[in-house]
């Protein structure tokens, strides 16, 4: 286990790099306000929402603070997606819940502090990598659902409401450290979705974050997890954990469950 902070920093040095430096200079096109059709390197400057459907041939960048909505038409992104701080990147949730959907990410996902990731349905031919960010003063989620994705996932140092790793197909390994749920909806029914906005919080702990799980719902769906590696989680808080209450169930690992996914 003493290899781990080492990779750790490894990979966190890595995105820090390709996020930090000349990788939104590569973009070349700006998405300010809608987007639809086919598109070279695309960078998002404030809000960017997909009206139609989109095919980026190259990266798509967030700048720091940006949004990009690409819920409902499918979208293609030959390259990698790389978020910057404050930035939120939505991408899918256009299928039921197990079914993946047309979007596709033909390299990795980065992420230096976004304020959050919503990944649905969609594949992702690379890794998931998501350093920092959130924020302790409103209420948002980080989902991660039903995607099929052929590399590793490594979220650390994520602060907010709930954050979740459920039902994916995974090809690689998975590292979960050092994510807080901090916040709780300050009125739970005027709460009713997170993105772009958040919800006005209150102090505490949302006791279903960390949910790291396969989903089996009898009678209505059946869709494990399944990662091809190892499971790594820990410092998280609450800790990393499958909950039967919610529809959870035990996650299929191909290589070795470690911390407080041992029992996960």
């Amino acid at each position: 286990m003493r290899k781990l902070p080492l990779l750790l920093t490894a990979v966190i040095v890595l995105v820090l790099g390709l996020t930090g430096s000349g990788a939104f200079a590569s973009s070349q096109e700006i998405c300010h306000g809608s987007l639809s059709g086919a598109h070279g390197s695309v960078t998002v400057v404030g809000m960017c929402t997909v009206s139609g459907p989109v095919t980026i041939h190259g990266d798509l960048t967030l700048t720091d603070g940006s949004v990009f909505g690409g819920f409902g038409p499918p979208v293609e992104i030959s390259g990698n997606v790389l978020v910057g701080k404050g930035a939120e990147f939505a991408l899918g949730y256009n299928r039921p819940p197990g079914v993946i959907g047309p979007d596709t990410v033909g390299g990795s996902i980065l992420a230096n502090q976004p304020l959050s990731i919503y990944l649905g349905n969609s594949t992702v031919h690379g890794s998931l990598v998501s350093i920092g960010g959130g924020t302790p003063h409103r209420f948002f989620n980080f989902p991660i659902k039903d995607n099929r994705i052929d590399g590793n996932v490594l979220i650390h140092g994520w602060t907010g409401g709930w954050w979740g790793l459920i039902a994916n197909s995974i090809g690689g390994s998975v590292v979960l450290s050092n994510n807080r749920s901090v916040v709780v909806p300050a009125d739970e029914d005027a709460c009713e979705g997170t993105f772009p906005a958040g919800c006005a919080a209150a102090p505490g702990v949302d006791p279903d974050s960390s949910e790291v799980q396969s989903r089996i719902i009898p009678g209505e769906a059946n869709n494990p997890q399944t990662i091809g590696g190892n499971l790594i989680c820990f410092n998280n808080s609450p800790p990393a954990h499958y909950n039967p209450d919610d529809g959870g169930a035990p996650n299929i690992v191909g290589g070795l469950k470690l911390g407080e996914c041992t029992a996960a």
